[in-house]
């Protein structure tokens, strides 16, 4: 049952949100102009294809998360192989994700644009695992059992920081190959000691996978903090453990921000697993589920998510992680889809459901409530769309003075008032 009627409205309704304003926070933004002709080139150069034969069945590993022009690399992709007379076809490389079935990765794949009529090459979904081989430190490597009767695997996946551990590998294609080649017993088996063993394990057992020689190379995408293309490297297998610290490096450079060391509350319009693993990018919001991730800012007091993105289909991980929401996003809140990756990762924290209250308008007004401060008037709160978004961000009149000495931010609009509908739900 949500809250927003009786004694919760009295509680709230003297509570003032602040007038807000418009502004653009500047990143650098690296772009690569022609994505296609960069990765045939790259394609070409790596000559990572030049041992396909005819009759050849090749797996192309694809992971959840929407990645920009990820459909048009797998696409290119199987073009090449067709041209060479190999049986290319699209596997789901996502651990336990789509609700740990098959059916629920081939619908995620969908999601993305990526069905066998858009990319012209059958998508093979499975959860079976084979066993292919012991990693140095006892772990399993698992291969989905289809990749793993292939003649050959190519990955396709986005390196970036990881949200729940930090090292020379987070999220990229040494965790595809330690979990999401894995599928959720992969995944299960290196979650299980915990995020503090996660990199050594993605170590352990992406070597015993890439000893396999089953895998052919990796397809490395950058992006920039507009979610943008700015760096594509087709990086063979034997060379993947190397190249990626240096990719993992850049990406971290690059990745967004909030340009304010310190904030009361936090408006997110939506999360979502098409958005980050925990619904919404932790680094972004300085916001953590674990307690060996010891946040570097920005330091906020209450965050409030107003709703699960559509395309994330109910999958509200990470609500647990913030202070409120809504009963528009409660209601969509789906267990099937949510739980099967918190149990597989033990990381039940992000699946948890915050304070629900019945309206945008109450949900902000109880972040504000309970921020502890002295002066509700003086709430420093920003408003994001999502973690994906943060170039665009509105913030409360009394930031002004600090975002116009920032060199790195632009103010975009005069103060406004949120406009929020009869229900009490912004436009």
């Amino acid at each position: 049952m949500t809250s927003g009627t009786g004694i919760i409205n009295q509680l709230l309704k003297s509570i003032v949100i602040p007038r807000v304003v418009k502004v653009r926070q500047n990143f650098e933004r690296p772009i690569l102009e022609d994505v296609e002709t960069a990765f045939r080139e790259r394609l070409d150069s790596s000559q990572v294809l030049d041992r396909v034969q005819p009759g050849m069945s090749i797996g192309i590993g694809v992971g959840s998360r929407g990645i920009t022009n990820q459909h048009l690399i797998v696409r290119i992709l199987i073009d090449r192989l067709q041209t060479k007379g190999a049986n290319p076809f699209i596997f789901p490389a996502m651990g336990s994700h789509g609700g740990a079935t098959a059916a629920g990765q081939r619908d995620l794949l969908a999601r993305m644009g990526i069905t066998e009529q858009t990319m012209g090459a059958p998508v093979r979904a499975t959860m079976d695992v084979v066993d292919m081989g012991t990693a140095e430190n006892g772990l399993t490597a698992w291969f989905d059992a289809y990749a793993a009767a292939a003649d050959g695997i190519v990955l396709v996946n986005r390196i970036k920081p990881h949200v729940s551990f930090r090292g020379r590998y987070e999220s990229g294609l040494m965790k595809m190959i330690a979990i999401g080649l894995g599928k959720q017993r992969g995944a299960e088996a290196c979650h299980q000691l915990g995020m503090e063993r996660m990199l050594d394990n993605i170590v352990a057992i992406g070597r015993s996978a890439l000893s396999t020689q089953k895998i052919w190379c990796g397809v490395a995408l950058l992006e920039n903090a507009y979610h943008e293309t700015c760096r594509i490297e087709v990086i063979p297998a034997h060379c993947i453990e190397k190249e990626e610290v240096e990719l993992q490096a850049e990406a971290k450079r690059l990745e967004p921000r909030i340009l304010f060391d310190q904030l009361d509350v936090l408006i997110i319009d939506e999360i979502g697993k098409n958005i980050s693993g925990t619904g919404f990018d932790n680094n972004v919001v300085g916001r953590y589920h674990l307690p060996h991730m010891k946040s570097e800012g920005p330091f906020i007091t209450r965050i409030a998510a107003l709703d699960i993105a559509e395309a994330s289909h109910g999958n509200g991980n990470g609500l647990g992680i913030l202070d409120f929401t809504t009963d528009r996003a409660y209601r969509k809140f789906n267990f099937e889809e949510t739980y099967p990756n918190s149990l597989t990762s033990t990381v039940p924290a992000s699946a948890k459901i915050p304070m629900v209250l019945k309206s945008d308008r109450l949900a902000i007004q109880a972040a504000i409530k309970t921020c502890n401060i002295a002066d509700f008037r003086q709430v420093r709160l920003g408003r994001i769309k999502n973690t994906l978004e943060v170039h665009q961000m509105e913030i409360s009149e009394n930031l002004l003075g600090e975002s116009r000495t920032n060199p790195k931010m632009e103010i975009l609009s005069e103060p406004f008032e949120l406009d929020f509908n009869s229900e009490g739900d912004l436009w």
